[in-house]
């Protein structure tokens, strides 16, 4: 699965890792994640990940 990166922080979203603290299990795609999950780090939306 490919990794995103977060344009304003650098926050890089793993689906291998999914996100623990936003109860996001791992295995989880990207394109799977809903359109209101942020970035844990700085609270950016969805659309501001970049495909790495």
């Amino acid at each position: 699965m490919k990794k995103y990166q977060c344009a304003i922080c650098g926050y890089v979203y793993d689906p291998a890792k999914g996100d623990p603290s936003q109860n996001i299990p791992a295995g989880t795609a990207f394109e799977d994640l809903p359109d209101s999950w942020t970035c844990p780090d700085c609270g950016a939306e969805k659309a501001m990940f970049e495909e790495m």
